[in-house]
């Protein structure tokens, strides 16, 4: 295993930790925990060697891959890897990462987003239990903004639902793991519960406590940590957990009244110190306790049926619906649900020190053979635009088929010319290359002076697909068709402002031409990429757009985008009723977007070769092709040489419509929002 490996550092509930894709770490189970260890920086109890935060809640890994179970989309194995010792435990489960899990998954293209929200059922390989996730996906991408707040974290992001089905047992096989809903230990009433999380829980006023304190105030009485710890200890061996000594299951948990009968107050430990907040896996069984009648938490009896229960905690609440079936001592926990939030940190290489491997490395290839190391692509727009969600797509499957990750790296701005001169001058080894497209290979660089050749700097691939480009307006302040548009700008120039994706792309130069053709001038908002440009017209502040169809298709789908005409010679088999530009009497508007895949110039015709084979592999599966052609796409596989003579053509196409229309490099206004 190589020393460098993907990482994804992720912000999940209360929570946060690197989240890998399986085949990013070594198969061996303890060659996997070593590269853990020294990923959180373990040995240390500030654990200044790695990605850790000092604290067990900062010291989480979520490892991801697609499952192996039935009627299951993802496998989620969670770690919990020591503070200041060299430990991973893959015995208890988190409910805070878990809500990482699917986003995670779904940007590394394990699982397909659908338009608006996307249910994904995960298996938790640590208990063995289901969990129905549900994350907001509109347009088909992972979304982290929005309005849902949870206790503990600071703003709001877009909510992510955690679905409980069989969790209720998970670890020891029993939700009352000793046969009792109450047991005594060392004189002090404990109720021993196994829903989500193994749990010892203690009611605080049995030890003196209100159930309130602060969790500095408890992390101070020494003296009721050790008596925590003993009573653990104690209760683990009850539990058939053996010795928990070295183990952070059972948790214990501190209880009280809470505000109403449907709330209790928690503290739950970690298990050595008192957790900041709380666990999600920890509400749950603490929800499932206050619930089910007989334990040290059951303030009331409850009949079968959904219960809106509320958990209490040192930064807020979490709200769990918990369902009920059957009363008394036949009563069971049939589902719980609760919403947590996730955020995205940063993605990139996590870079491992050599000492956390007990043996030398074995290297599976020799030092020439390609690929060494992970593939980049780099993308020349933001995430979430077409050229992002195709690269997306490829790298998902190209991966598998190179045996290393191939990784997607947005590097927007100068209209493509910054990730295009990037690629130029990295290392000609096909370890680096260029999603390029229309615009960054004939377009732009027809347009205006660019610090690279279109021709001479790069290394064609292959071709990757194309996709028509399409006049979209907002469906409620943009106008009803293309006369109107014409109308209405012949009445009052500039009354519709028209987003761009930047000089030099596809929008801009439909948009031109479009204008140049009929005698009109329009409004300009000039964006980084097509997704805020996209978004913005969403939003009706900008009302006309020219973005490719795949790009657009979602938006049209949804109603949120109006599709007035296609710039192309005929109407599309998937819009019958959109007319094209020509047919309304718009000529000379004909821009249509392809998209091919480049590596630096110099790389070696074997390393071309190989990458070729396996791009043509990926455009022939099927699935590929359906991605591609539900959103309005084509893909187009084919040699080195065919895209080396696409650009050719197209640069002096488009070199000679600059010049025929008097083009140049505008200066609109520069919107940059999200």
């Amino acid at each position: 295993m190589g020393k460098v490996i993907p990482c994804v550092l992720m912000r999940a509930g209360t929570s946060r930790g690197p989240f890998f894709l399986r085949e990013w770490l070594p198969e061996d189970d303890e060659a996997r925990d070593q590269a853990l260890i020294g990923a959180i920086g373990a040995s240390d109890p500030l654990q200044l060697d790695g990605v850790g935060g000092g604290s067990t809640l900062n010291s989480k890994v979520a490892i991801v891959s697609r499952s192996t179970q039935p009627g299951c989309d993802l496998d989620y194995l969670f770690a919990q890897v020591g503070v200041g010792h060299r430990s991973v435990d893959t015995r208890p489960n988190c409910g805070n990462m878990l809500s990482g899990v699917a986003p995670f998954a779904i940007e590394q293209g394990l699982i397909p987003a659908q338009d608006g929200t996307t249910s994904v059922r995960v298996y938790n390989v640590n208990t063995g239990s289901r969990i129905d996730v549900t994350v907001r996906t509109p347009g088909g991408r992972v979304t982290y903004e929005g309005d849902a707040r949870i206790d503990g974290v600071a703003g709001t992001a877009a909510p992510v639902l955690l679905n409980f089905l069989d969790a209720w047992g998970a670890v020891t096989g029993q939700v009352f793991p000793t046969g009792k809903r109450i047991d005594t230990i060392d004189g002090v009433e404990v109720t021993c519960i196994d829903a989500a999380m193994p749990l010892m829980i203690v009611r605080a006023g049995d030890l003196g406590l209100t159930g309130r304190e602060k969790p500095a105030a408890l992390d101070a009485n020494t003296a009721l940590l050790e008596r925590l710890e003993a009573l653990r200890l104690q209760a683990g061996r009850m539990m058939s957990l053996g010795d928990v000594s070295n183990s952070v299951i059972p948790k214990p948990v501190l209880v009280s009244p809470g505000d109403s009968p449907n709330s209790v107050t928690s503290r739950y430990f970690t298990p050595r110190r008192c957790h900041a907040s709380h666990a999600v896996t920890g509400a749950i069984g603490v929800a499932s306790a206050v619930a089910l009648p007989g334990t040290v938490a059951t303030a009331s009896a409850r009949d079968p049926g959904r219960h809106a229960l509320v958990v209490l905690h040192p930064a807020g609440q979490i709200d769990v619906e918990v369902e009920l079936k059957g009363s008394g001592d036949g009563a069971t926990v049939e589902r719980a649900a609760l919403v947590r939030t996730v955020r995205k940190i940063m993605q990139g290489e996590l870079h491992l020190p050599e000492y956390v491997f007990s043996r030398p490395e074995v290297t599976g290839k020799p030092a020439s053979e390609f690929p060494r190391k992970a593939v980049t692509i780099i993308v020349p727009t933001r995430a979430g635009g077409g050229n992002d969600v195709m690269a997306r797509i490829i790298a998902a499957k190209l991966s598998p088929l190179l045996g290393c990750e191939v990784l997607v790296d947005n590097r927007a701005g100068a209209n493509g010319a910054i990730a295009s001169e990037y690629v130029a001058h990295a290392a000609p080894d096909g370890h680096t290359l260029l999603f390029g497209y229309v615009g960054t290979h004939a377009m732009n660089p027809a347009l205006q002076k660019v610090g690279y050749d279109p021709v001479a700097d790069f290394a064609p691939i292959g071709m990757v697909g194309s996709s028509p480009t399409i006049m979209v307006g907002h469906p409620e302040k943009g106008p009803a068709n293309v006369t109107a548009l014409i109308a209405g700008l012949k009445d009052a120039p500039r009354r519709f402002a028209c987003a761009s994706a930047g000089d030099g792309t596809p929008p801009y130069f439909a948009a031109e031409l479009f204008q140049l053709s009929t005698h009109t001038a329009m409004a300009s908002a000039t964006y980084e990429g097509a997704a805020p440009a996209i978004a913005d017209t969403v939003a009706g502040r900008a009302q006309i757009m020219f973005p490719s169809l795949f790009t657009a298709h979602p938006f049209i789908r949804a109603g949120q985008l109006q599709a007035l005409a296609v710039t192309g010679p005929k109407r599309l088999t998937g819009l019958p009723g959109v007319p094209t530009l020509a047919e309304v009497g718009v000529t000379g508007v004909d821009v249509a977007q392809w998209y091919g895949l480049f590596a630096p110039a110099g790389t070696s015709e074997e390393v071309v070769c190989k990458l070729n084979r396996l791009l043509n592999e990926v455009l022939a599966d099927p699935e590929v092709v359906e991605r591609f052609q539900s959103h309005g796409a084509q893909v187009e596989p084919g040699t080195p040489d065919a895209l080396l003579s696409r650009v050719e053509t197209e640069v002096a196409r488009w070199s000679k419509v600059v010049k025929q229309a008097g083009l140049a490099p505008s200066e609109p206004r520069l919107v940059t929002s999200d």
